[in-house]
């Protein structure tokens, strides 16, 4: 992996791999890095990646944690563009709620209609949770989502 010194600017793709490996170095998990940065290992997975801007003191709590460059913290501070390098994920884990979207997106649309209106699920003002459940049949995943419901406005 590539030096950085504290004060070169850095992209969000060397960001990104300067944290991966600082968690690998360190071996902490998301969930410990959350607990000590105080947000959810989902919300804080999602902004190392790149995907979602963090607060000042969150980045900043990152950096000290993994002991980054100082740089980039106004890094992680940045509004992303988020783009998909493909259309269809082709990761076996990612495809099936990429699947699960397709099969299920128009029911959970329909729902929500019916339930709320015309309108969406807020995937700004949102929260998740992946937790582990105990089964005979084999453990199961469960995913809880909570986004703002956002009304549509007709001009």
């Amino acid at each position: 992996m590539k030096n950085f010194s504290p004060t070169e600017m850095l992209t969000r793709e060397d960001v990104t791999a300067l944290i991966i490996g600082a968690k690998k170095k360190a071996g902490l998990t998301w969930e410990a890095i959350a607990a000590e940065i105080g947000m959810s290992p989902v919300w804080t997975h999602s902004a190392a990646m790149g995907m979602n801007a963090m607060p000042t003191e969150k980045a900043t709590a990152l950096v000290k944690l993994l002991d980054l460059p100082e740089s980039a913290i106004a890094v992680l501070e940045e509004s992303p563009t988020k783009v998909w390098d493909q259309a269809v994920p082709t990761d076996p884990c990612i495809y099936r709620f990429y699947e699960i979207v397709g099969v299920y997106g128009p029911t959970l649309k329909a729902l929500i209609h019916e339930k709320f209106g015309d309108g969406i699920m807020s995937a700004i003002d949102f929260d998740m949770e992946v937790s582990r459940i105990p089964s005979e049949k084999g453990d199961r995943v469960k995913v809880e989502m909570s986004g703002k419901y956002l009304a549509f406005n007709s001009w």
